[in-house]
């Protein structure tokens, strides 16, 4: 499709963790894009205060609004993130909490991918389906299949904690084809 424009996306990892085995596949995304795909992780999750509607009362925190600004300026968004007690991590949770109440929703009509990595044998699948019902209310357009649960994580990336196993290395570029389609026809480009 040479005569398609450049389709930007933008990442999130929902884990702050220095090994984190999400970042890993969060890393490995721009190489494993399509071309005419860049992917740009985005970061400040960290960076945000606990969800106080007082706060809120003062003023957006700069980490909200530019991290917000980001995802409207990017034709999708892909969430890579680990499982903490069956559901979706804290950290992550406050961003969305966050984000969700500016009033020129980011996330609604934006294309989502969800991408999730664990030791376990599940591969964080109950994470995905709490986040589908989160983005579900902030009327995202959440991304069917393939889906991206990487179990095992731990024994598919080296020691440097880059993405080397090749068949899950050949699923996520199959998803993220898919995504592309999804998130043009979704953006019109």
């Amino acid at each position: 499709m040479a005569d398609q424009r450049p389709l930007s996306l933008v990442s999130i990892c929902g884990s702050l963790r220095k090994g984190s085995l999400n970042a890993a596949v969060q890393r490995a995304l721009p190489e494993l894009a399509p071309a005419g795909v860049t992917i740009q992780p985005l970061f400040g999750i960290a960076d945000m205060p606990l969800y106080n509607a007082d706060i809120q009362a003062e003023g957006f925190p700069k980490s909200v609004t530019d991290m917000a600004e980001s995802i409207r300026r990017a034709d999708g968004l892909i969430f890579v993130s680990p499982e903490y007690n069956y559901s979706i991590p804290g950290v992550l949770k406050n961003a969305i909490d966050w984000l969700s109440r500016l009033k020129d929703q980011p996330f609604a009509g934006k294309p989502v991918l969800i991408q999730s990595a664990s030791q376990g044998a599940l591969g964080g699948g109950r994470m995905q389906y709490h986040l589908r019902q989160v983005m579900v209310f902030v009327e995202a357009l959440v991304f069917n299949r393939p889906e991206v649960m990487v179990a095992a994580a731990q024994n598919k990336v080296d020691g440097d904690l880059k993405l080397t196993d090749t068949a899950t290395r050949d699923l996520i570029q199959q998803q993220l084809a898919a995504f592309e389609t999804f998130a043009r026809e979704a953006s019109g480009k």
